[in-house]
């Protein structure tokens, strides 16, 4: 009997690049990773080189190869996921950057985005995008490209430079420059893209000011897009599948059904609840955005993004090295007998859903001469289980049923201390897959259904196994005392007080 077929994801994500091989059971076979440089050349901004991002995947899709043991012919299609936003302008001619990639993360269009709101452009960008005018977007930085590089305004006019996101950019360099091209998802994020008419926007391109030559062609998250180039990997690939990380992650934790919910703690976190073919419009400052499109049948999710999460783990250990390593924050947590009162409002770089406030500056208050690094280590995961109860009651505010579970992943997910006490906040179980692949085993996911790997998404859905399981415990009142807390932290951050 012949082998069963692998699939290759590609997870570019903000702090790493990972290649992951997973088998037809959807089990990860193997797995290689690079970290790559983070760059902050001036107050809120942040940047990525984007060669070495292009680098670091080429190495790390032949390391994850070979380890899996069959060599590129035991690979029966390639998917990329990406993290969302993050910019990058490059030359058709030699597929040069002309400027580091802009992430994600980065505010400073900030003042841009104040003057277009300051004009009553917001409302023309919710009713066409689902998103709002913001610099955690992508149009407003490539906008700034465009106008601090010499000469690329012009040459973008002409014609001869191309904008992606970096599965569109990861898309060109993997085809040897045949393909520019993204999936809806990623084209949902950048402000440009009308997701009702699933079309770039004439009118948005002329408001933000970006160029329609620049812009790929968009396309189904699940179909074959392209081959790689045959010198890259020994033969070619078909890359079959793309979505941005958040929305693959959705697929990759078989979100499949309306009022299915997940949410993914990575650098920042993220709650997608899926509303099926109807694009729900939050009166509470959600975003509405598309979850996937395969066969061209759209399904839509409501958002709820906050910027930090791991990375204020990350912070914990690298700027205040109060920490060493990621995973004694759960022990940390669990030998002080409370909070003792410390709250930390993680807004290093503004404050995201519901509150989007780009200007709001992290805050730590309740310290007293006793409070220890083991209290701010345990004030640091409250944190994240806070701005997710944020983003709960925001979509319960416009309607959406409070789900009795709701499925996790990411470098926290691994937490069992921050599970729990999520499942507290929430008053919601928690249920955490076998596997926490879940980012790239979307975008396995999409590229398996496109090249016959698997055969529909009930067949995706039956490789899903659950973990573990965290059930509410703690007393109500206990829960509206730090809620209630949370709350007051979260004024003084905003400034409001």
């Amino acid at each position: 009997m012949s082998e069963s077929p692998h699939v290759l994801a590609i997870d570019q994500g903000t702090t790493s690049t990972r290649a992951i091989v997973f088998d037809a059971q959807a089990r990860t076979v193997a797995l290689a990773r690079r970290e790559f440089t983070q760059h902050y050349p001036a107050s809120g901004w942040v940047e990525h080189d984007a060669e070495d991002i292009w680098h670091d995947t080429v190495e790390a899709v032949r390391e994850a190869i070979e380890r899996a043991g069959r060599g590129p012919a035991g690979i029966a299609a390639v998917g990329i996921t990406n993290q969302r936003e993050t910019s990058v302008v490059w030359e058709r001619a030699t597929g040069k950057p002309i400027h580091r990639a802009i992430v994600w993360q980065d505010r400073r269009t900030a003042g841009e985005c104040a003057r277009l709101k300051s004009e009553g452009a917001e409302a023309l960008v919710r009713a066409r995008t689902g998103l709002l005018l913001d610099p955690y977007f992508s149009a407003t930085k490539v906008a700034w490209i465009l106008d601090n590089v010499a000469g690329a305004r012009v040459r973008a006019e002409r014609g001869e430079l191309a904008f992606g996101t970096i599965d569109s950019f990861l898309l060109w360099r993997l085809t040897g420059g045949r393909v520019h091209a993204t999936d809806v998802t990623n084209a949902s994020r950048t402000l440009l893209f009308d997701i009702h008419r699933q079309s770039w926007d004439e009118e948005l391109m002329r408001l933000l000011r970006v160029p329609g030559a620049l812009l790929p062609q968009v396309r189904d998250s699940s179909e074959v897009y392209g081959m790689t180039d045959p010198a890259l990997f020994g033969r070619e690939l078909p890359i079959a599948g793309i979505a941005g990380d958040q929305q693959a992650a959705l697929f990759g934790q078989a979100c499949f059904a309306p009022g299915m919910a997940k949410a993914t703690y990575g650098t920042g976190c993220f709650l997608l609840l899926n509303t099926g073919p109807i694009a729900v419009s939050s009166q509470n400052r959600l975003l509405t955005t598309v979850a996937y499109r395969i066969g061209g049948r759209i399904t839509y999710a409501m958002e709820g993004s906050t910027f930090i999460a791991g990375a204020a783990v990350k912070w914990l250990r690298d700027g205040l090295k109060v920490i060493g390593s990621a995973h004694e924050t759960a022990s940390a947590a669990a030998a002080v007998p409370d909070d003792h009162g410390v709250y930390l409002v993680p807004a290093f770089v503004g404050l995201g859903a519901p509150h989007w406030d780009p200007t709001a500056r992290g805050l730590i208050c309740g310290l007293t001469l006793d409070a220890t690094g083991a209290h701010l280590a345990r004030a640091v995961l409250e944190s994240v289980a806070f701005q997710t109860l944020d983003l709960a009651q925001a979509m319960a505010r416009d309607g959406a049923a409070r789900a009795a579970s709701i499925r996790i992943d990411g470098g926290m997910a691994a937490n069992d201390w921050f599970c729990q006490f999520l499942a507290d906040m929430l008053e919601a179980s928690v249920e955490r897959p076998a596997d926490v692949e879940t980012t790239a085993l979307g975008a396995a996911f999409l590229a398996g259904l496109a090249t016959g790997v698997w055969e529909d998404q009930d067949a995706l859905a039956a490789t899903w196994r659950r973990g573990a399981v965290f059930t509410p415990r703690m007393a109500v009142e206990r829960r509206a005392l730090l809620a209630a807390g949370w709350r007051h932290a979260l004024r003084r951050a905003l400034l409001r007080d």
